[in-house]
């Protein structure tokens, strides 16, 4: 979890398979082509089927959605990127460049890369916005439930190379 940008579905990528666990994606199960949204119902009930298989690793936030509840539940370990605001802008940036007109793995087919003003504000004003929501939903975590914070890439880094 965590801003745009920061770097969450390439870690998400790396630890499913290192430990050979699927990798989902919530930004796939969300958007439609054309970077639409999806009917509210349908959205949850994909979220709660993915949320119920016996082990996962996802990527994506959508914390106001119900399906955020039963993730939530069935996660053992939660992983937050806490990066500077700097960093995630860089990281989309950098992303709309090189990736211009390219769809992601993890995005939903027919939602290319793009320049997009709106989306580029909503990681500007992440920190200030979304991470108090981020901050609430982990409130929620029980004891053994695990949260591990990275303030900096590198320390993603290591901590995949530590669980190899």
């Amino acid at each position: 979890m965590g801003c745009s940008g920061a770097g969450k579905s390439t870690f998400a990528r790396k630890l499913a398979d290192q430990r050979g666990l699927p990798f989902v994606s919530i930004d796939q199960i969300y958007w439609q082509p054309g970077w639409r949204e999806p009917d509210r119902d349908s959205f949850i009930a994909a979220m709660t089927r993915e949320a119920e298989k016996p082990a996962w690793v996802i990527d994506g936030n959508y914390t106001s959605r119900s399906a955020a509840e039963v993730r939530r539940a069935r996660a053992d370990t939660i992983v937050w990127f806490d990066l500077p605001r700097w960093v995630c802008m860089l990281g989309v940036l950098r992303r709309s460049l090189l990736g211009y007109g390219v769809v992601r793995p993890e995005m939903a087919p027919g939602c290319p890369e793009k320049f997009d003003l709106v989306f580029y504000r909503y990681v500007w004003t992440y920190r200030a916005l979304q991470r108090p929501k981020l901050l609430a939903y982990f409130e929620g975590l029980r004891a053994d439930q695990t949260l591990v914070t990275f303030t900096a890439r590198a320390q993603a880094d290591a901590y995949l190379a530590q669980a190899a």
